[in-house]
Protein backbone atom coordinates (compact mmCIF):
# COMPACT_ATOMS: atom_id res chain seq x y z
CA UNK A 1 0.00 0.00 0.00
CA UNK A 2 1.00 3.42 -0.22
CA UNK A 3 2.03 5.29 2.65
CA UNK A 4 2.99 8.89 3.94
CA UNK A 5 5.53 9.29 6.99
CA UNK A 6 6.39 12.52 5.75
CA UNK A 7 4.77 14.15 8.74
CA UNK A 8 5.99 11.75 11.33
CA UNK A 9 7.92 13.31 14.09
CA UNK A 10 7.43 10.84 16.99
CA UNK A 11 7.60 6.76 17.08
CA UNK A 12 6.37 4.66 19.45
CA UNK A 13 7.28 1.23 19.89
CA UNK A 14 5.58 -1.20 21.84
CA UNK A 15 8.25 -3.74 23.88
CA UNK A 16 7.20 -7.39 24.47
CA UNK A 17 7.39 -9.06 21.09
CA UNK A 18 8.24 -6.17 19.24
CA UNK A 19 11.25 -5.51 20.90
CA UNK A 20 12.10 -8.51 22.36
CA UNK A 21 10.90 -11.96 23.15
CA UNK A 22 8.16 -12.58 25.35
CA UNK A 23 5.23 -14.36 24.89
CA UNK A 24 7.17 -17.55 24.33
CA UNK A 25 8.12 -17.81 27.77
CA UNK A 26 4.64 -17.82 28.67
CA UNK A 27 3.76 -20.93 26.27
CA UNK A 28 6.28 -22.20 28.11
CA UNK A 29 4.96 -21.83 31.66
CA UNK A 30 2.07 -22.83 30.40
CA UNK A 31 2.90 -26.04 29.29
CA UNK A 32 4.40 -26.53 32.49
CA UNK A 33 1.56 -25.67 34.45
CA UNK A 34 -0.63 -27.88 32.78
CA UNK A 35 2.25 -30.62 32.95
CA UNK A 36 2.23 -30.15 36.97
CA UNK A 37 -1.81 -30.43 37.19
CA UNK A 38 -2.55 -33.44 34.57
CA UNK A 39 -3.39 -35.65 37.35
CA UNK A 40 -6.71 -33.67 37.68
CA UNK A 41 -8.01 -32.21 34.12
CA UNK A 42 -7.32 -32.77 30.39
CA UNK A 43 -4.35 -30.20 29.25
CA UNK A 44 -7.05 -29.00 26.97
CA UNK A 45 -9.13 -27.87 30.11
CA UNK A 46 -6.46 -26.65 32.00
CA UNK A 47 -5.66 -24.21 29.04
CA UNK A 48 -8.93 -23.20 29.03
CA UNK A 49 -9.63 -22.76 32.54
CA UNK A 50 -6.33 -20.49 32.93
CA UNK A 51 -7.50 -18.41 30.04
CA UNK A 52 -10.75 -17.97 31.99
CA UNK A 53 -9.09 -17.08 34.95
CA UNK A 54 -6.35 -14.41 33.02
CA UNK A 55 -9.36 -12.63 31.40
CA UNK A 56 -11.43 -12.53 34.44
CA UNK A 57 -8.41 -10.79 36.86
CA UNK A 58 -7.17 -8.39 34.22
CA UNK A 59 -9.40 -5.57 35.82
CA UNK A 60 -8.14 -6.62 39.03
CA UNK A 61 -4.31 -7.10 38.58
CA UNK A 62 -3.36 -5.91 35.06
CA UNK A 63 -1.50 -7.49 32.30
CA UNK A 64 2.07 -9.13 33.75
CA UNK A 65 4.01 -12.44 34.75
CA UNK A 66 2.96 -11.32 38.01
CA UNK A 67 -1.09 -11.48 37.05
CA UNK A 68 -0.25 -14.45 35.21
CA UNK A 69 1.34 -16.12 38.32
CA UNK A 70 -1.33 -15.25 40.32
CA UNK A 71 -3.78 -16.33 37.79
CA UNK A 72 -1.83 -19.72 37.83
CA UNK A 73 -2.49 -20.52 41.19
CA UNK A 74 -6.17 -19.55 41.32
CA UNK A 75 -6.40 -21.98 38.31
CA UNK A 76 -4.33 -24.71 40.26
CA UNK A 77 -6.65 -24.49 43.39
CA UNK A 78 -9.42 -24.36 41.15
CA UNK A 79 -8.97 -27.13 39.20
CA UNK A 80 -7.63 -29.54 42.10
CA UNK A 81 -10.68 -28.30 44.24
CA UNK A 82 -8.22 -26.96 46.50
CA UNK A 83 -6.71 -30.10 46.74
CA UNK A 84 -3.29 -29.13 44.92
CA UNK A 85 -0.28 -29.68 47.23
CA UNK A 86 2.09 -26.97 48.70
CA UNK A 87 4.97 -28.53 46.61
CA UNK A 88 3.11 -28.04 43.56
CA UNK A 89 2.55 -24.31 44.13
CA UNK A 90 5.30 -23.81 44.83
CA UNK A 91 6.84 -25.29 41.96
CA UNK A 92 3.96 -22.83 40.24
CA UNK A 93 5.66 -19.58 41.65
CA UNK A 94 8.65 -20.68 40.87
CA UNK A 95 7.77 -20.47 37.13
CA UNK A 96 6.53 -16.86 37.52
CA UNK A 97 10.01 -15.92 39.09
CA UNK A 98 11.90 -17.45 36.66
CA UNK A 99 10.42 -15.84 33.77
CA UNK A 100 10.71 -12.50 35.34
CA UNK A 101 14.75 -13.79 36.23
CA UNK A 102 14.59 -14.69 32.27
CA UNK A 103 16.98 -13.00 30.14
CA UNK A 104 16.46 -10.44 27.92
CA UNK A 105 16.24 -11.60 23.76
CA UNK A 106 16.45 -8.87 21.70
CA UNK A 107 14.90 -9.24 18.55
CA UNK A 108 16.38 -9.85 15.17
CA UNK A 109 17.82 -6.20 13.94
CA UNK A 110 15.94 -4.31 16.62
CA UNK A 111 18.70 -2.26 17.40
CA UNK A 112 20.04 -1.34 14.11
CA UNK A 113 16.63 -0.04 13.54
CA UNK A 114 16.37 2.33 17.08
CA UNK A 115 20.12 3.51 15.68
CA UNK A 116 19.08 4.34 12.86
CA UNK A 117 16.03 5.97 13.57
CA UNK A 118 16.78 7.69 17.18
CA UNK A 119 18.96 10.93 15.28
CA UNK A 120 15.60 11.12 12.85
CA UNK A 121 12.86 10.87 15.36
CA UNK A 122 12.19 11.38 18.91
CA UNK A 123 11.39 7.84 20.34
CA UNK A 124 9.08 6.71 22.89
CA UNK A 125 8.49 2.93 24.23
CA UNK A 126 4.39 2.39 24.61
CA UNK A 127 4.11 -0.95 26.67
CA UNK A 128 1.44 -2.37 28.99
CA UNK A 129 2.59 -4.88 31.75
CA UNK A 130 3.97 -4.60 35.07
CA UNK A 131 5.59 -1.39 35.46
CA UNK A 132 8.70 -2.63 37.87
CA UNK A 133 9.01 -6.29 35.22
CA UNK A 134 8.77 -3.61 31.76
CA UNK A 135 11.70 -1.67 33.58
CA UNK A 136 13.61 -3.89 34.28
CA UNK A 137 13.36 -5.32 30.86
CA UNK A 138 14.17 -2.07 29.40
CA UNK A 139 17.38 -1.69 31.30
CA UNK A 140 18.49 -5.12 30.65
CA UNK A 141 17.68 -4.53 26.64
CA UNK A 142 20.50 -1.80 26.59
CA UNK A 143 18.12 0.22 24.57
CA UNK A 144 17.30 2.54 27.22
CA UNK A 145 19.23 4.94 25.58
CA UNK A 146 17.44 5.59 22.33
CA UNK A 147 14.34 6.43 23.97
CA UNK A 148 13.06 9.89 25.00
CA UNK A 149 10.49 8.73 27.14
CA UNK A 150 9.22 5.46 28.37
CA UNK A 151 5.22 4.81 29.05
CA UNK A 152 3.64 1.63 30.96
CA UNK A 153 0.00 1.77 30.00
CA UNK A 154 -2.33 0.04 32.25
CA UNK A 155 -4.19 -0.15 29.02
CA UNK A 156 -3.72 0.11 25.27
CA UNK A 157 -7.37 1.65 23.59
CA UNK A 158 -8.17 4.43 22.22
CA UNK A 159 -8.47 6.66 25.48
CA UNK A 160 -4.93 5.63 27.03
CA UNK A 161 -3.27 6.55 24.06
CA UNK A 162 -5.31 9.98 23.18
CA UNK A 163 -4.42 10.80 26.91
CA UNK A 164 -0.75 10.11 26.71
CA UNK A 165 -0.55 11.75 23.33
CA UNK A 166 -2.35 14.58 24.60
CA UNK A 167 -0.06 14.80 27.93
CA UNK A 168 3.38 14.46 25.98
CA UNK A 169 2.18 17.38 23.45
CA UNK A 170 2.13 14.93 20.49
CA UNK A 171 -0.42 15.68 17.84
CA UNK A 172 -1.50 12.62 16.43
CA UNK A 173 -0.28 13.36 12.84
CA UNK A 174 2.99 13.56 13.94
CA UNK A 175 2.76 9.99 15.59
CA UNK A 176 3.19 6.57 14.31
CA UNK A 177 3.01 3.08 16.24
CA UNK A 178 4.81 0.14 15.59
CA UNK A 179 4.40 -2.83 17.77
CA UNK A 180 3.51 -7.02 17.04
CA UNK A 181 -0.58 -6.72 17.95
CA UNK A 182 -3.38 -5.63 15.68
CA UNK A 183 -5.82 -5.36 19.14
CA UNK A 184 -3.46 -3.00 21.16
CA UNK A 185 -0.45 -1.56 18.75
CA UNK A 186 -2.48 -0.77 15.29
CA UNK A 187 -6.44 -0.63 15.33
CA UNK A 188 -6.54 1.84 18.48
CA UNK A 189 -3.82 3.80 16.72
CA UNK A 190 -5.88 4.24 13.85
CA UNK A 191 -8.98 5.14 15.45
CA UNK A 192 -7.73 7.95 16.76
CA UNK A 193 -6.01 9.00 13.67
CA UNK A 194 -2.34 8.09 13.65
CA UNK A 195 -0.80 6.14 11.58
CA UNK A 196 0.26 2.37 12.43
CA UNK A 197 2.75 -0.49 11.50
CA UNK A 198 2.15 -4.08 12.46
CA UNK A 199 5.28 -6.40 12.35
CA UNK A 200 3.66 -9.89 13.52
CA UNK A 201 5.56 -12.51 16.26
CA UNK A 202 5.00 -15.85 15.62
CA UNK A 203 3.01 -16.47 18.42
CA UNK A 204 0.22 -14.37 19.87
CA UNK A 205 -1.88 -14.50 23.10
CA UNK A 206 -5.49 -15.60 22.31
CA UNK A 207 -6.59 -12.29 24.09
CA UNK A 208 -4.72 -10.48 21.33
CA UNK A 209 -6.10 -12.33 18.42
CA UNK A 210 -8.38 -10.15 16.43
CA UNK A 211 -11.42 -11.17 13.93
CA UNK A 212 -10.36 -10.93 10.59
CA UNK A 213 -13.40 -9.05 9.80
CA UNK A 214 -12.32 -6.28 11.43
CA UNK A 215 -8.56 -5.50 10.01
CA UNK A 216 -7.99 -2.76 8.00
CA UNK A 217 -5.97 -2.07 5.64
CA UNK A 218 -4.84 1.33 6.27
CA UNK A 219 -1.80 0.76 8.17
CA UNK A 220 1.45 -1.24 6.79
CA UNK A 221 2.11 -5.11 7.46
CA UNK A 222 6.17 -5.94 7.81
CA UNK A 223 7.68 -9.15 7.76
CA UNK A 224 10.61 -7.87 10.04
CA UNK A 225 11.26 -4.29 11.89
CA UNK A 226 14.29 -3.92 9.60
CA UNK A 227 11.80 -3.14 7.01
CA UNK A 228 10.72 0.27 8.19
CA UNK A 229 13.59 1.71 7.49
CA UNK A 230 12.42 1.18 3.68
CA UNK A 231 9.82 4.01 4.72
CA UNK A 232 11.60 6.10 7.08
Amino acid sequence: MEVDFSGIKVIGFDADDTLWVNETYFREAEEEFTSLLENYETKNKIDQELFRTEIDNLDLYGYGIKSFTLSMIESALDISNNQVSQTTLSKILNLGKRMIAHPVELLDDVEEVLKELADKYRLIVLTKGDLLDQERKLDRSGLSEYFHHVEVLSDKKEMNYKNLLDHLEIGVEEFLMIGNSLKSDVLPILAIGAKAVHVPFHTTWAHEEVDPSVHTNDHLTLSGIKDILKYL
